[in-house]
């Protein structure tokens, strides 16, 4: 990382015509990568996720109050950065050259013209069109549906074939992810480039202390404020889990940091073990607050540095989209970084600006994966105490399907 950036600012300030053609080329083509395989890895993540549905008993249960709670959570973390990126309001770059609107617009006509766009003629025409919206509305059409299939057979078969889909897409993933170093170059001589003809990097460390900011009020105050309203000492559940935010901190990864995260919330919360390694798994690969925030910000920051400007609206509908782009995470390698920069990619928005993110983004990856793990130990905590107190009530045991 250290040499691309080296060489990326060298090439980028550099009189040699030659040097800079090398680097804006290699930023050229790392764009057209993550334009080829942004929209297939975002659709099949979505369906993935939720065509994994358990009918079962109380684990029927388990799994809607997670799957509320997980979405509810990382809205709100994305809801959160929007206040937040409006309030702080971090300055822009590069010098403009041109302006583009992008906005919901008042008028009846075009408001409905608008959102019968979001319905898409064809199942590819999404994809020919680098349709973010329609992509996401047709991975959670057909993941739903799966569900929904009444024949056990045909159903496994589908699910299958989108868990195949999916892998052969997270292989091609952690390629590009190993080759990321000289994307970087590209991407630091491209905005050396820009920055030698006049530039600020003041924006830059607004646009961090959003994302920061975001993390650090979602981790200590929204979430115990909810685990307050359920009746649960929030300090008390963070201080007996921080064994396991601290390993997720350290090691920036939930994965792995799930076995001490499962002993941590069993020994310490006092987690039933049926409930704790059915929804901490599942949290793991969908609870995803830090990184909504981090796609939330960063597509709308680098959207405004290349003078594309959104109304209020506008930012209210890329809060759904980072909810479900970040719910679709699962898996994905560098995901929250990965996920910002296909997305806007793929609607061909200029990503160079993300060279000079990346060298911070291991400091925030560390502060994300502790805010998930924190959030994972809530949803755990308030889902098992709240099936705990249903089956209490009913007299029956977790583990019956009669519930």
């Amino acid at each position: 990382y250290i040499l691309a950036i080296i060489s990326g600012i060298i090439c980028g300030v550099s009189d040699i015509p030659l040097l800079k053609t090398i680097g804006l080329t290699v930023a050229d083509v790392f764009i057209r990568i993550f334009k080829c395989i942004s929209l297939p890895i975002i659709f099949l993540s979505i369906i993935v996720t939720l065509s994994n549905y358990c009918s079962e008993g109380v684990l029927k249960i388990v799994w809607r109050k997670t799957m509320i709670y997980t979405l509810g959570t990382t809205i709100i973390a994305a809801a959160l950065s929007f206040i937040l990126y409006n309030l702080i309001n971090p300055s822009m770059i590069g010098k403009s050259t041109q302006a583009t609107d992008f906005h919901l617009s008042s008028n009846q006509t075009s408001y409905l013209h608008y959102i019968s766009g979001l319905f898409p003629d064809s199942i590819i025409s999404p994809f020919l069109n680098n349709s973010v919206i329609s992509v996401l509305f047709l991975g959670i059409v057909i993941g739903v549906a799966i569900r929904f299939i009444p024949d056990e057979k045909p159903k496994a078969t589908i699910t299958q074939f989108f868990h195949g889909a999916h892998g052969l897409f997270m292989v091609v993933t952690k390629w590009i992810i190993k080759i990321i170093p000289l994307g970087l170059f590209g991407f630091i001589t491209t905005t050396a480039a820009e920055l030698e003809n006049g530039g600020d990097l003041k924006g830059i460390w607004q646009y961090l202390l959003v994302i920061v900011l975001a993390n650090l009020v979602q981790g200590f105050i929204i979430l115990p404020l909810w685990l307050k309203f359920k009746g649960i000492q929030p300090y008390s559940s963070l201080k007996k889990m921080l064994p396991a935010l601290s390993l997720a901190f350290v090691s920036k990864s939930s994965v792995g940091t799930l076995p001490v995260t499962i002993s941590t919330a069993e020994k310490n919360l006092n987690i039933n073990p049926e409930i704790s390694r059915f929804v901490l798994p599942l949290c793991t690969s969908i609870n995803m607050n830090g990184c909504a925030a981090f796609i939330f910000t960063t597509v709308v920051y680098l959207m405004q540095n290349n003078h594309i400007h959104l109304s209020l609206a506008a930012m209210g509908l890329w809060i759904i989209i980072a909810t479900v782009a970040a719910i679709g995470n699962a898996g994905i390698p560098m995901g929250c970084f990965f996920l910002s920069a296909s997305l806007l990619a793929s609607m061909n928005v200029p990503i160079t600006l993300l060279g000079i993110i990346l060298p911070f983004y291991s400091l925030i990856d560390m502060l994300e994966t502790a805010l998930n793990v924190w959030s994972d130990s809530c949803v755990v905590k308030v889902v098992n105490d709240e099936v705990s107190e249903l089956a209490a009530n009913v007299t029956v045991p977790l583990n019956s399907s009669e519930i």
